[in-house]
């Protein structure tokens, strides 16, 4: 990837030295002989031309010194104190590195010094020296690190519109989280979940953000060198919007249609696009959204419109076809940003069904070309939208989603595809996601793996493709001293490869707790491995396994308790899967039937408590009725008798 005459070469560079941990690990680091002690009574000196924009680091610094090393530092922004009471030198020096968020660490006997050209690049070497002061107290190693990212945009989305709207507590610490790993973008992917003044009826029941908790999010981003991008759908995903009768004639279809992915969608889905008064609609969004955010981009979805064409649009749909109509409402939803003097971010799944059409996009529009299976071509789309020289995101995901404990070897291999093919295509972005497909059962920490791991690749993918995802659990995320957590995590996140049966997108386990005991037998067994029934027990004696282990951790992150008890529940749905597919393959006996209730009764009681403990109460009635319905066929089933 280029910027500005530099072309940067990452598969030449040394490789780093291995005795430090870096998340991410730097491009370039070289030690060198003797320690750099940090001694008492001297300064961190704000060598630059804002020195307020760099206190928020410099207190991290001076606080991380004071914890791991039992001295005092003082902040300065004077030039003028005496050089030998200088122990630290943020430096911010025009034209020092060719890469706008590239730094220089050294750490030499006489003291240290970050050298950047722009504000982020000095937080950036900032973040790597606490690391490094964490890892060895008062005598630091003497060393020199030259890093730059891969990606210059590096972002997490979460998924707040089915079903979980996080607490403000919840998202505030992701930030830190996130931000420690040098991510630099967040979004928030909206459907319904904003409290949009003039749209109450949308979002009555749904405790969503409000314009003054995005403003304290915004900020909070800002000082932590984050962009918070706005992320509202507005053209496919508005079934919430359309099911209220406001807004019901803005529909594409009202009764329903059938999907790419096999099944019938019963109501509405997509706007209109033919309707004049769906783009009001739009207007009317991005008018009040827009102003809280300090971002000058935002992500309208457009993603998955499957029922365009089949009805209000249908006769236009006739005459210039389907392609035609979805690309039109783009570029009006685009020229609406454009005027509002944003950048457009869109999903770029419909538009790749139309390869013809992407010379048609703007080149100011920003595609995000998404796709969760280790397997997506990110190769082929990538080079697509190239040949246009159409921007683009790369998008792969966490696969924590319908899954309950994560999809391990599929994340690893979706996020490095996504890395690798970003790189050759020239992506100006690498977005994680995490989404919450059919209720957002999985806990918060399932998604770590992949956040996790998704950063240190988006930041240096040759130098990070190799690293040790469980050593990083254990140290960045759970601060595990016995060092197990990561490892339960990594294992759980692969049970669902032992019953034999991977559906797409999703495991099989978590899908047998969402399905009937007849679409069990369809689905399920009618493509399940001979040996089923006894994988299916190895599973279960996996999981108790693990569940055991959990004991035998120390973790010392802040809601060590949480995270255990969220690691207990999802093992234990995940024998409740196993169970209740043997339960069918066992003729779905009655007796059975009446103990699975039972425990589906004290799963969903648990449920209760560990969503509340990090979301708001909005969507948990959703959430939770997907489980009732679970429980309501062993009800059936042993009441019949």
């Amino acid at each position: 990837m280029a910027f500005g005459d530099a072309v940067y070469q990452p598969a030449t560079m040394p490789a780093p030295d291995l005795t430090l941990s870096l998340l991410p690990a730097p491009r370039y680091l070289s030690m060198e002989e003797g320690e750099s002690i940090l001694a008492a009574g001297k300064l961190i000196l704000l060598n630059t031309a804002d020195p307020q924009l760099q206190r928020p680091i410099a207190r991290r610094l001076q606080n991380a010194i004071r914890d791991h090393a039992g001295v005092e530092w003082t902040v300065s922004a004077s030039s003028a104190v005496p050089k030998a009471k200088v122990g630290l030198r943020l430096n911010l020096v025009a034209g020092s590195t060719l890469h706008p968020q590239g730094y220089e660490l050294k750490i030499t006997p006489e003291g240290i010094d970050i050298i950047a050209a722009t504000p982020a690049g000095i937080h950036y070497g900032s973040l790597t020296l606490l690391q490094i002061i964490r890892q060895y107290g008062a005598a630091l190693p003497c060393l020199r690190i030259e890093d730059w990212p891969d990606f210059p945009n590096r972002g997490v989305m979460l998924d707040i519109s089915r079903d979980k709207v996080p607490s403000m507590a919840t998202l505030f610490a992701l930030i830190d989280k996130i931000a420690d790993w040098k991510i630099n973008q967040l979004q928030l992917y909206t459907e319904h979940t904003f409290a949009y003044q003039r749209h109450p009826l949308v979002w009555a029941d749904a405790s969503p953000l409000t314009g003054e908790e995005i403003l304290a999010l915004d900020a909070y981003c800002r000082e932590r060198f984050i962009e918070l991008v706005p992320n509202q759908n507005t053209f496919g995903h508005m079934y919430r919007w359309l099911r209220h009768e406001p807004y019901s004639h803005l529909a594409e279809v009202s009764e329903g249609a059938q999907t790419p992915w096999g099944f019938y969608w019963h109501g509405p889905y997509s706007l209109a696009p033919a309707n004049p008064a769906s783009l009001d609609l739009v207007r009317d969004m991005l008018d009040e959204l827009l102003p809280h955010f300090s971002s000058r981009q935002v992500n309208v979805g457009c993603d998955e419109t499957f029922d365009v064409g089949q009805g209000q649009s249908k006769k236009l749909a006739n005459e210039i076809g389907v392609g035609q109509v979805y690309l039109e409402f783009l570029l009006k939803i685009y020229r609406e940003v454009k005027a509002r003097g944003e950048t457009m971010q869109f999903w770029g799944d419909i538009i790749v069904e139309h390869p013809e059409l992407v010379p048609e996009l703007p080149r100011d529009a920003i595609a995000m070309e998404w796709g969760y299976e280790a397997d997506h071509p990110f190769d082929e789309h990538g080079a697509l939208f190239a040949a246009s020289s159409v921007p683009f995101y790369v998008c792969p995901g966490t696969s924590s989603w319908r899954t309950l404990a994560g999809r391990t070897d599929n994340a690893v291999a979706n996020l490095r595809n996504a890395a690798e093919h970003g790189l050759k295509h020239g992506a100006i972005g690498y977005l994680i996601t995490d989404w919450g497909d059919n209720g957002h059962w999985q806990p918060l920490p399932v998604s770590y793996l992949g956040l996790v791991y998704g950063s240190a690749l988006a930041w240096h993918y040759h130098g990070n493709r190799e690293r040790d995802i469980v050593a990083d659990l254990n140290q960045a995320v759970f601060e595990d001293e016995a060092g197990r957590m990561g490892r339960i995590v990594c294992d759980m996140g692969n049970l669902y490869r032992i019953p034999g049966i991977e559906p797409h997108n999703s495991s099989v386990l978590f899908n047998a707790l969402q399905a009937s005991p007849g679409q069990i037998r369809q689905e399920i067994l009618a493509s399940a491995p001979p040996d089923l029934w006894e994988r299916l027990h190895r599973t279960i004696m996996q999981i108790d396994d693990y569940l055991a282990e959990l004991e035998e951790t120390n973790m010392r992150a802040a809601d060590a308790a949480l995270i255990k008890q969220e690691f207990v529940w999802a093992g234990e749905m995940l024998k409740h899967g196993c169970e209740r597919i043997l339960w069918v393959m066992d003729e779905s006996s009655a007796e059975i039937a009446a103990h699975l209730a039972d425990a589906a009764a004290r799963l969903i009681d648990d449920y209760a408590t560990i969503w509340h403990e990090r979301n708001r109460p909005g969507g948990f009635g959703d959430s939770v009725a997907r489980m009732q319905e679970m429980c309501d066929a062993y009800l059936l089933e042993r009441d019949s008798t």
